[in-house]
């Protein structure tokens, strides 16, 4: 029965920490976002890049089409191609 416990203490917890994450990584995205808006490429490529390399779908899609296009970055189409 501890074990039972401990693991949904366990559990638990882990959720608390997820519901904490999810308003850090959603302000970083509309910052970056907010960059992007102002044409300041480097601070949204900043913003975005680990939010791309955790698996965020708009970041990769933002970042991929940065390369794409040369926003901030020379054009590169392979790297473009690993975001989108």
């Amino acid at each position: 029965m501890a074990i039972r416990q401990r693991t949904i203490a366990a559990i638990a917890a882990l959720l608390c920490l997820l519901a904490l994450a999810a308003p850090v990584a959603a302000g970083q995205l509309e910052d970056a976002k907010d960059a992007e808006s102002r044409g300041d490429w480097a601070t949204a490529i900043k913003l975005l890049r680990p939010l791309a390399e955790e698996g965020n779908p708009v970041a990769q899609g933002h970042l991929g089409m940065f390369y794409e296009i040369g926003r901030g970055v020379p054009v590169d189409f392979v790297e473009a191609l690993k975001w989108l």
